[in-house]
């Protein structure tokens, strides 16, 4: 079976966890301390800050901007669910917002009629790799005073105008789950230019700890311990030829992905697209539904997913809080998407397999 997704590991993130242990030094320290210089260095931000997850890096991040009981965040439906949870730990309320049918991303054109005078931020979410439409979001937010949050968690080395994602707005949140473009096993990271923001992360990430056992809010134990970190700086390093490899993948796939009722993934202009997943849609072109295409890619020995199968507003965790009818975009493609393998490790052999298997089964 030709994997969606699989980790990319070697003797060298290897060799790093073993030095860690070896040292005795195991829970946050110097490992972590050269991440987070050099991942701020990458993305062009000044503060990075490394914590347990992906969500608790959301979650950290809208409490350092200061989100909290009271306030509304707006989010996009068609993302993963934490962009929504990490709202509601703070105790704000998601408001959602559709996408774009070509993109899957933000659009910036839904905003305007979610204002409220509780809005506080947009959490814009690099879905699959590739940036949402920033600028305009971003011009949005500052008309309004508003905070951008970019969540991340799926585009680290995506680019906007030159740029790096997670250095575009108020802080940018990252994942480094083990099926993401890079892993630390499990583990997040913060990124902001502001020095209030990145000063009270670091205090509630660590207990509210101003100093040494003097606790000056509510806090948490969000830390990174130095074994993940060892392998985060093995994989940052890789990481420019971990996303070459799948944008060469995907381009593979674009050129010769020829079935009808398949829409390939669209990248929008000035952009860096890294691939965390290659979606399509699967239209009423397709002689197969969605599932029946999974089935029969299964069969002949391709892996599929569905990224994702419910919007986040249609969740039983947020039923009532917004008319399923809301998004319809999103709801749309909750039920069309479908996730090939781009990964790494798939292969020229591999990625044949792939392209006979769709246009077989759609024609």
């Amino acid at each position: 079976m030709i994997p969606v997704a699989r980790p990319q590991l070697g003797d060298e993130e290897a060799e790093a966890a073993a030095r860690v242990v070896r040292s005795g030094m195991l829970a946050s320290g110097p490992e972590v301390a050269a991440f987070e210089s050099e991942f701020a260095g990458f993305v062009g931000a000044r503060h990075a800050i490394a914590v347990s997850n992906g969500t608790t890096a959301l979650h950290a991040a809208l409490l350092g901007c200061g989100i909290g009981a009271g306030d509304e965040v707006i989010v996009p439906s068609f993302t993963f669910i934490a962009t929504a949870t990490a709202v509601s730990i703070c105790g704000a309320r998601p408001v959602f917002a559709d996408v774009r049918l070509d993109l899957f991303t933000l659009d910036p054109d839904r905003l305007r009629d979610l204002v409220t005078p509780r809005t506080r931020a947009v959490i814009g979410v690099h879905l699959f790799g590739q940036p949402f439409d920033v600028d305009p979001v971003r011009e949005f937010c500052e008309a309004r005073d508003l905070l951008l949050v970019e969540d991340a968690a799926q585009a680290h080395g995506a680019a906007y105008r030159g740029r790096q994602v997670g250095s575009l707005g108020d802080a940018g949140c990252f994942s480094f789950y083990p099926t993401k473009n890079m892993t630390t096993g499990e583990g997040g990271m913060v990124t902001t230019d502001d020095d209030v923001v990145a000063a009270r992360i670091r205090r509630l990430i660590n207990h509210g700890q101003a100093e040494k056992y003097l606790h000056t809010e509510l806090g948490y134990n969000y830390r990174m311990t130095d074994i993940g970190a060892a392998i985060g700086r093995v994989q940052l390093r890789r990481l420019p030829g971990f996303n070459r490899r799948r944008q060469e993948n995907a381009d593979y796939l674009s050129a010769h992905l020829d079935a009808p009722g398949i829409v390939l993934p669209a990248t929008g202009a000035d952009r860096t697209h890294v691939f965390h997943q290659y979606v399509v849609t699967v239209g009423a072109g397709c002689r197969l539904g969605r599932e029946a295409l999974a089935d029969r890619l299964r069969e002949e020995g391709v892996g599929t997913a569905v990224h994702y199968p419910i919007p986040v507003h249609e969740q039983p965790v947020y039923r009532g809080t917004a008319p399923p009818s809301a998004c319809p975009v999103a709801g749309r493609l909750a039920r069309q998407v479908l996730s090939l393998p781009v990964q790494r490790g798939v292969g020229p052999a591999e990625l044949e397999r792939i392209v006979d298997a769709v246009n077989g089964a759609c024609r």
